[in-house]
């Protein structure tokens, strides 16, 4: 028998558990009998369309519980989903729906306007609106769904293994589609459940976008397993509104990057009191380093959860996992392997293994990494050696076999014949209790071939000068890593609720955008 995919576990579930809720959002709760009705005739409805098996579908939307739904059906008719970030600009997402070939779209109302600009009208594409009211050339969802057969019939099971084209972000070039198969997707569930004890008894809060790699990756582990998803579709991060999910859903676990943890245990001890987070067993942190004191805070927080940290990405899937038993201890690391992986590398340009301590490439090999970049073969044979798989992401490991993540190689600066890695530059500068984010790169320079370059966010009404701040690093780094530029931008400019990794990323592009225009002053 070949492994379940996600549409084959949720009939499993259906069979063995109907009534059990499978997922939920803040206005529709669906149980697993519902769930494996709703996506067959999603899947029978997209057929109907035209659609084939193999053809793209791409998927414009925040945290719903339609995500999980569209995931079942999906993969149940063999279509393969393209997610797509909704933050993105109408130009990127044209980008991805045209490099993807996808044959129908599926939005949310409110980015009806978004998609319009990226849609190619010449393509043909089917355009479908999953919730609010009717707009003109969209078909309703709900109607697709009324229209869908709710039996299965003799159509045979897909035989492609093709489940997902996920598209990277980045600050430079067009993204790439990673191809992610099902038998990935499904390792990596049993994985996540073995590492982490999870049953069909816990609850999940899903946070992050589901359709980003963490919240996708950890809403099949649950539906693998019959437990449940509980869907955080508020508009923006609300750390009071948080409390509550986790409080009347008495959930177990939910993935959580560093700022939304640091939001939460700001909130007044008046509030945070008021709400009963004892059935939290678990919880992740990914995405960025988190400081010892915050662990700390969020232990006591949490007086019944473990903490977990993990690194990874949309191509190798997870990489290393800092345990709970380790997180003080091996401060700053990220871990040692996830289960299915066989031995992490440290590798020179030369592709020799480096010694511990020393700065290299990291190469996981896993037996959930990605299936090769979509249409881009020589991106492929870049980012994999032999069977070990690499985005790029430079670290060492250290004498007790623990990884420490650095920087990405492509955002290496060589200053004086130095290399200078700008995370190095950022957490310094963000030390400062004047700055809430930095992004640093490297700017041509006549003396030192490359300087660096620092694009700067204030905290609320804060400021200071560039030299003034240059000073300061000055006495916290060495001389040669000293920002010898900056630019500053107000709080209130960055776009808004940006947080984490999203504000990091806007600001890296425009530093980059600046350097490009001959802005750096």
């Amino acid at each position: 028998m070949k492994l379940p995919n996600l549409s084959d576990a949720v009939s499993t579930q259906a069979r063995l558990r109907p009534h059990q809720v499978a997922v939920q959002d803040s206005i529709t709760a669906l149980t697993y009998a519902e769930l494996d009705l709703r996506g067959t005739k999603v899947a029978n409805a997209l057929l109907e369309l035209g659609l084939r098996e193999g053809d793209r579908v791409g998927v414009l939307a925040k945290n719903a519980a339609a995500w999980l739904e569209l995931y079942v059906a999906l993969a149940r008719a063999g279509l393969v989903v393209v997610p797509i970030n909704f933050r993105l600009s109408h130009q990127e997402v044209g980008y991805i729906l045209k490099d993807s070939g996808a044959k129908a779209l599926l939005a949310q109302h409110t980015f009806i306007p978004l998609a319009e600009q990226a849609v190619d009208e010449k393509a043909g594409m089917h355009k479908i609106v999953l919730d609010g009211d009717k707009s003109p050339g969209w078909l309703p969802y709900t109607g697709l769904i009324d229209a869908g057969k709710a039996a299965r019939g003799g159509r045979p099971a897909p035989r492609h293994d093709v489940a997902a084209l996920m598209y990277t972000s980045g600050t430079t070039g067009s993204p790439k589609g990673v191809i992610r198969s099902h038998q990935g997707s499904t390792l990596m569930a049993m994985a996540t459940a073995v590492e982490m004890g999870f049953t069909q008894r816990d609850r999940a809060l899903i946070v992050m976008p589901l359709c980003h790699a963490n919240s996708l990756y950890f809403s099949h582990t649950f539906l693998h397993l019959g437990a449940t998803c509980v869907i955080d579709d508020s508009k923006s991060f609300d750390p009071q509104h948080l409390l509550r999910l986790l409080s009347s859903h008495e959930i177990t676990f939910t993935s959580l990057v560093p700022t939304h943890f640091v939001m939460l245990l700001s909130l007044p001890e008046a509030i945070a009191k008021t709400h009963d987070v004892s059935a939290v067993s678990k919880l992740m942190v990914s995405s960025a380093p988190i400081r010892k004191e915050t662990k700390r805070q969020i232990l006591e927080f949490f007086p019944n959860g473990q903490l977990h940290e993990l690194y990874g990405s949309t191509e190798a899937g997870w990489v290393t996992l800092l345990r709970p038993s380790e997180q003080i201890e091996h401060i700053g690391s990220i871990g040692r392997e996830w289960a299915f992986s066989g031995p992490i590398k440290v590798l020179d340009d030369a592709k020799q293994e480096v010694p511990d301590g020393v700065v290299g490439e990291i190469f996981s090999n896993t037996a959930y990494a990605f299936d090769g970049y979509w249409r881009l073969p020589d991106k492929t044979d870049e980012a994999m050696h032999g069977a070990w798989c690499s985005v790029g992401d430079m670290g060492y490991r250290d004498p007790q076999g623990y990884l420490h993540l650095v920087d990405r190689k492509s955002n290496m600066i060589i200053s004086g014949g130095e290399n200078i890695y700008p995370s190095e530059v950022e957490g310094v500068l963000c030390a400062h209790e004047s700055v809430q984010d930095a992004a640093v790169v490297g700017v041509p320079d006549d003396k030192w071939g490359e300087a660096v370059y620092a694009f700067v966010v204030f905290k609320g009404n804060r400021s200071m000068a560039a030299n003034e701040l240059s000073d300061w690093c000055a006495t916290q780094l060495a001389r040669f890593k000293v920002p010898r530029y900056f630019a500053f931008i107000a709080a209130d400019q960055i776009p808004r609720n940006a947080t984490g990794k999203v504000l990091h990323r806007e600001l890296r592009k425009r530093a980059q955008q600046h350097l490009a225009e001959g802005k750096v002053n």
